[in-house]
């Protein structure tokens, strides 16, 4: 029997024609809005595009994700409906407007950017507080303790009109978001979902309205001030957010290397900054995990 798009009546599909009615409007960042049913992967589908010249402010929205990746290559599944599964593409290398390329240097700043946006904005559609895990978790909390509700993972992919330096390529951001998975469904147990954690709604249409409004008045503050994060508010905003910070955690580097200490700051270059037996040391990639004091487990 094949399966209905109606199936699952408490998961109604999205309505992608009210979506581009209300966000891709004259002069704002958003060009096209696609929803397509099923895809392996929104990032690589979105990546393509942007090889072939498509232009920045593409949202690619799936129903359904079957080959979804977050960092470090770790899959991402869940039920058909069951959340936001969403790329979008960025090209900050290309002037825009009255506004030059934003330096190269800067642009590691869009996860951490794309991750506020997403938590502030849902904190705000759904009425639920959102954390943040450096770099780019969001965190809700479930009967006391901190579990995941999504993920977010930028590409940088070549392909752009600026100069041959490579900085007119484009950031394919994705973004996905465990909206009204129920408990048997989590793919793991350290998982969760707007809807467990007591979300006031989990209509997606507004949530991701709202996500896709937000992303686009934080970057276009953070392109105002040419990518920098003090002048746009990015890091402080990032670093009130962060659930990290102040947290004694264990950081598992690129080479199998690890660093334990207290996360005590976000720097100029996103980097989490950890105090430990030897001095402060800047984690630019790896993997945090926050521990519980006396126990090094989370």
């Amino acid at each position: 029997m094949t399966r209905s798009r109606w199936s699952d009546l408490e998961r109604p599909p999205l309505n992608a024609t009210a979506l581009r009615r209300a966000v891709v409007v004259p002069d704002g960042l958003w060009t096209e809005l696609d929803v397509v049913e099923a895809t392996g992967s929104t990032n690589l589908d979105l990546a393509a595009r942007a090889r072939q010249g498509a232009p920045e402010g593409v949202a690619l929205i799936a129903e359904e994700q079957t080959a979804g990746r977050g960092r470090l290559d770790r899959r991402w599944s869940a039920p058909a409906r069951s959340g936001l599964f969403f790329s979008v593409l960025l090209r900050p290398g290309e002037a825009r407007g009255d506004r030059g390329p934003v330096p190269v240097h800067r642009w590691g700043w869009l996860p951490l950017l794309a991750g506020v946006a997403t938590a502030t904005a849902l904190s705000r559609a759904a009425g639920i507080d959102t954390a943040l895990k450096w770099p780019n978790d969001l965190l809700l909390t479930v009967d006391g303790e901190e579990r995941k509700a999504g993920g977010i993972l930028a590409e940088r992919v070549g392909g752009g009109t600026s100069p041959a330096d490579g900085s007119g390529g484009a950031v394919v951001v994705g973004i996905g978001v465990n909206v009204s998975l129920r408990a048997a469904e989590l793919p793991v147990p350290t998982a969760t979902s707007l809807a467990l954690a007591g979300a006031q709604g989990t209509d997606r249409d507004p949530l991701l309205r709202a996500v896709l409004r937000s992303l686009a008045d934080w970057y276009g503050a953070w392109r105002a001030a040419d990518g920098d994060p003090a002048v746009s508010r990015l890091q402080q905003t990032y670093g009130a957010g962060c659930a990290t910070l102040g947290r004694q955690v264990r950081a598992e580097l690129p080479g199998g290397k690890e660093l334990s200490g207290t996360a005590v700051a976000v720097d100029g270059d996103g980097r989490l900054v950890i105090a430990g037996p030897d001095g402060e040391e800047a984690v630019g990639a790896g993997d945090v995990v926050h521990l519980r004091p006396g126990t090094g487990q989370l």
